[in-house]
């Protein structure tokens, strides 16, 4: 590594250790690197923190964030899990598979971990309690199905890296329905073993009647994600178009259908959509700056030929890229966007030398950084199910490892079957 190079990451991690949020810690890095190494001018910073914003795919995330506000304000996130309580509530640890179920259902809808944790866990975590689950058990349970909301479409995480590596947000999507339902198939069959291992039991059998209706009631939710993965699939229109049709039949399900959304509720959405972009879009820039700052520094280079000389196998770059990236994921928050940002362009000429379809390599970027989101010490995901549940990570711990093993199971299927990936994006050629 250069001096260059190593001024870049010394500033960031002296950042991150003295609680600079990571944004700024980018930001510090990269214009400490030009002052004192002169590589360019400063307006170059400027210059290379709006660019990394310039993409009208990225315009998906804000519109996707909205869509997802309005979602759950309109009362689709009650009536997804009310429809998993009526299909497999009343069976032996039935509330841990409609907490796994319900995470799933509405990944589909928000495209982020940590909204689903928020979403789910608010209304299942108490309900788990008061029926006798272990609390570590619960929130082990929420945070761990949650992340499967950045591998099931529409993902942010997958917008991120499509725009950053120029790989079709469209079969990124596609190539993250086979491995999320797999993660969700998983995490099912863990809930139903520890949860029968303990005795802890169902809910109650649900009224004659009952499944139809929460069937009928949660109709308008479930047909989300046929109209964002149909619509890209036949080419009706883009991602971003994607998502802008998801507000606009959020609206009219919210406002004409269930008529529970109110003009307060939209006001409220556009509100956390502001925050919540802003953050992230600030997040991408500042990381561009510094994507920017490693390659004139030619590290993407130096790296490819440090990994060829540890391993020449295709399958053991992944393994090794895996490694990394589980490391990185379980210390950094935003670390998926960061990651993302700073990583690909240092990866994808490996892609290119080892002939990894860079969209079976999007989705395994993808479960990584899901698995790290529930990795200790930081654990976003994680962090966030058991503060909802009123409980340290340490509680968790106890379960926290069988959840793990089994979505790096998926994760390892994944990698050496990549026609598990790129089944259905093949599709679409």
């Amino acid at each position: 590594m250069t001096l260059g190079a190593l001024t870049l990451v010394g500033v960031f991690a002296l950042a991150i250790l003295i609680d600079i949020p990571i944004a700024f810690g980018l930001i510090l890095a990269v214009l400490s690197y030009l002052l004192m190494f002169g590589a360019a001018p400063m307006m170059v910073s400027a210059q290379q923190f709006v660019a990394g914003m310039e993409s009208f795919t990225l315009l998906a995330i804000p519109l996707f964030v909205m869509a997802a506000q309005l979602m759950n304000h309109a009362g689709l996130t009650q009536r997804l899990v009310r429809l998993c309580m009526a299909l497999v509530g009343d069976i032996r640890g039935g509330l841990a598979v409609v907490a796994v179920l319900a995470c799933m259902m509405f990944g589909a809808l928000s495209g982020s971990g940590v909204a689903d944790v928020i979403a789910i866990g608010s209304m299942l975590l108490p309900a788990m309690q008061r029926s006798g689950y272990h609390r570590g058990f619960s929130s082990a349970l929420v945070g761990t199905a949650s992340s499967i909301g950045t591998v099931i479409p529409p993902s942010i995480v997958m917008i991120v890296y499509g725009t950053t590596s120029n790989t079709s947000v469209g079969k990124l999507f596609m190539g993250g329905v086979i491995p999320g339902l797999l993660l969700t198939l998983a995490l099912v069959g863990v809930a139903i073993y520890v949860s029968r291992r303990n005795g802890w039991s169902g809910g109650t059998r649900p009224e004659p009647g009952e499944r139809k209706r929460a069937f009928i009631a949660a109709l308008p939710a479930l047909l989300v994600p046929v109209l964002i993965i149909g619509g890209i699939r036949f080419g009706v229109f883009t991602p971003t178009e994607a998502a802008a049709s998801a507000i606009v039949y959020a609206l009219i399900v919210g406002t004409l259908v269930y008529r529970s959304l109110s003009l307060r509720d939209i006001v409220d959405s556009v509100i956390a959509t502001a925050e919540t972009s802003g953050a992230i879009l600030v997040i991408i820039g500042a990381a561009g700056m510094f994507a920017w700052g490693l390659t004139y520094e030619q590290v993407p280079q130096a790296i490819a030929t440090l990994i060829g000389e540890i391993t020449d196998s295709r399958y053991g770059v992944l393994l090794l890229l895996t490694v990394v990236l589980l490391v990185l994921g379980s210390f950094m928050e935003s670390i998926a966007i960061i990651i993302i940002i700073i990583v690909t362009p240092i990866v994808m000429p490996l892609l290119v030398q080892y002939g990894i379809d860079p969209v079976h390599f999007g989705v395994l970027l993808t479960v990584n950084l899901a698995i790290g989101a529930n990795t200790p010490p930081l654990g976003v995901d994680l962090m966030a199910a058991c503060r909802i549940a009123g409980i340290s990570v340490m509680e968790s711990l106890r379960y926290l490892g069988l959840m793990l093993g089994a979505m790096v199971a998926v994760l390892l299927l994944i990698t050496f079957v990549p026609d598990i990936v790129l089944f259905l994006p093949n599709l679409m050629e």
